[in-house]
């Protein structure tokens, strides 16, 4: 199998774990997202270490370590992922848990265009005229949306917002994506364990001998797994694959939303996807076609090169 083909199959893969994880958190509905969202980070943590400790590659990861911690804006930038993070997935799980999974999956549609737009405002990035209308189709959905329904899509917008933040910080970080979760985790794992510590000395905590605990510590490879499926998928193939392929996750959690859960798909939604999907098919052809044509730009190495 080649490279090409193994790149799309763990980045599919990633896209498809987190597209169902919905069915994952309804396991567990009855419980506190708070509790939830402290043994996904405990679990995710632990996870990962055990993951480093058996990949021979604790040496590289104290490395990284120690390249990050002698710059201050870093250790501070790297605190801020991890409350960040943590912050959208607890707003990811009430959502799920709390019958809004179209509005997490919408939060996910409009995440790309949310990272365009701070890559516009903060590191300066310029897009065509095509982009920017597909931008506006886009925001035009959005808007109609949260004038149908009276209301904005404010967990949509936490959602893609809190990520859009997130990938800039990783990005001034510039760290591997394993060895950054197991940094992001570790920043607040004490407190996680602190607070599972507290709900059970409470008598009020989920963790026990039974089905949910299982559950509560799998958090941690849900977490995990698909996270380094992307990582290794990124690796293999090109940008604009990934572009189209992480829409994959967000129609999943749609048709889970509508399907499986009856979240109520109304006129209104209709035609705001029409919108949304419109403007994010342009720009994703918009993306794919500069690509191509930057490729042809590139001259081609001589045999002898």
């Amino acid at each position: 199998m080649s490279e090409n083909k193994k790149g799309i199959l763990f980045a599919l893969g990633a896209y498809l774990i987190w597209g169902f994880l919905p069915i994952y958190w309804k396991q567990v509905e009855d419980i506190s997202s708070y509790e939830i969202i402290a043994h996904r980070v405990f679990w995710s943590f632990i996870f990962m270490i055990v993951f480093i400790l058996v990949t021979n590659r604790m040496h590289l990861f104290y490395k990284d370590l120690k390249f990050i911690f002698k710059e201050k804006k870093k250790i501070v930038a790297l605190f801020a992922a991890s409350v960040i993070i943590t912050s959208n997935w607890l707003m990811y799980i009430i959502a799920v848990n709390n019958g809004h999974i179209l509005d997490a999956s919408l939060g996910y549609y409009i995440n790309p265009l949310i990272s365009i737009l701070i890559g516009f405002v903060v590191l300066g990035e310029r897009f065509s005229k095509l982009q920017w209308v597909a931008i506006i189709i886009v925001f035009a959905g959005v808007t109609y949306l949260a004038v149908g329904l009276g209301s904005a899509p404010w967990i949509s917008l936490y959602l893609a917002l809190s990520f859009s933040v997130y990938g800039l910080i990783k990005k001034v970080i510039n760290m591997d994506a394993v060895f950054a979760l197991a940094v992001e985790t570790f920043v607040l794992a004490p407190f996680a364990l602190i607070y599972i510590l507290f709900l059970e000395g409470s008598g009020v905590g989920s963790f026990g001998v039974n089905m949910d605990s299982l559950i509560l510590i799998g958090t941690g490879v849900i977490t995990a797994i698909p996270l380094l499926l992307f990582s290794l998928g990124a690796q293999r193939i090109r940008l604009s694959l990934i572009g189209i392929l992480q829409y994959f996750a967000p129609t999943i959690m749609l048709l889970i939303g509508v399907f499986m859960y009856g979240e109520a798909f109304t006129h209104i939604h209709t035609v705001a996807y029409i919108f949304i999907w419109g403007g994010l098919g342009l720009y994703t052809f918009s993306r794919f076609r500069e690509m191509r044509k930057n490729a042809r730009k590139t001259p081609r190495r001589r045999a002898t090169d």
